[in-house]
């Protein structure tokens, strides 16, 4: 992963890509190299540079004065800022460097410190969410190497287990979840939080995992009667039909509530079936957990 366009850069760094080719008029910080078709080409360390700019822009800094700095000086300038947001941002920044150095052991490290001041439910909420949201951009572009998703995902997927082990609640509830990816779906890392979310409310779970069968649903239903069922669709097949889905879950699982979180509930545009509920934001989601143990 050494070469970025120009709209990596906006998607990674929040700044437009029209702001950018002023800054590169202006200013000495970023030299693109070109294809022979004239499209900007940009490195491993341009990215990083344009990382560290839109923080200290984002919080006070005008552009020409991060011009003048040297490298020490931005460093420094980075890590005075106090602000919670900025420092939060400047984590996810520095685990985004990690993955472009392919350096997973500054990876866990970073992640071990965050969870050991924060707690595994801030670290996810405040750091590994959004550094998800932002690479996950370059997933779907294929700047990423298959092998690095794989790696970064299973260090942060090993920590949300640990969380899910250790986590204890002096909530007690009645209420029971089941925890499902349907066929074709792999992705468990929002479904794991939401587990650490539950289980930190006090309420039981029956987690059923990745890629399963409805039928497998509908008999773990039968068996011990839920409250409810949740999902939570991240990427999805190419042939996975949602209405279908949801069609068949009503029918197959008529007496449950199925709560469906992910991207896919922002973009649908019809009706959602009686008992399914959508939820479409983190906050949403968060919201539903805390009404379960009151």
């Amino acid at each position: 992963m050494n070469a970025f366009t120009i709209k990596d850069l906006e998607n990674l760094s929040g700044i437009k890509a029209h702001t950018i080719r002023i800054w590169e008029q202006r200013y000495s910080f970023l030299n693109p190299s070109r294809t022979d078709t004239n499209i900007r080409i940009y490195s491993n360390e341009e990215l990083k540079t344009i990382l560290n700019i839109a923080l200290l822009n984002k919080y006070g800094f005008k552009i020409s004065h991060i011009d003048q700095m040297n490298q020490e000086e931005l460093k420094s300038k980075i890590l005075s800022l106090s602000n919670f947001e900025a420092q939060q941002e400047r984590i996810v920044n520095e685990m985004i460097n990690c993955m472009i150095d392919i350096d997973f052991e500054q990876f866990e490290l970073i992640l071990d410190n965050h969870i050991s001041k924060r707690g595994i439910e801030k670290s996810i909420t405040h750091i590994v969410f959004p550094f998800l949201e932002r690479v996950g951009i370059l997933w779907v572009t294929n700047h990423i190497n298959p092998a690095q998703e794989h790696v970064i995902t299973n260090i942060i997927r090993q920590k949300i287990i640990l969380g899910i082990e250790r986590v204890s609640s002096i909530l007690t509830s009645s209420k029971i979840c089941v925890l499902f990816l349907p066929e074709g779906e792999h992705h468990e890392m929002g479904l794991l939080f939401i587990h650490y979310l539950l289980k930190s409310k006090g309420i039981k779970v029956i987690y059923l995992g990745a890629n399963v069968p409805i039928k497998d649903i509908e008999y773990v239903c039968k068996l011990k009667s839920p409250d409810f069922i949740y999902t939570h669709l991240t990427s999805l097949a190419n042939n996975f039909n949602f209405e279908k889905f949801l069609n068949f879950i009503v029918q197959k699982i008529p007496n449950q509530t199925t709560v469906i979180s992910g991207q896919i509930t922002c973009t649908y545009k019809k009706k959602a079936p009686e008992n399914v509920q959508f939820k479409t934001s983190l906050s949403n989601v968060m919201e539903f957990i805390n009404e379960l143990s009151k």
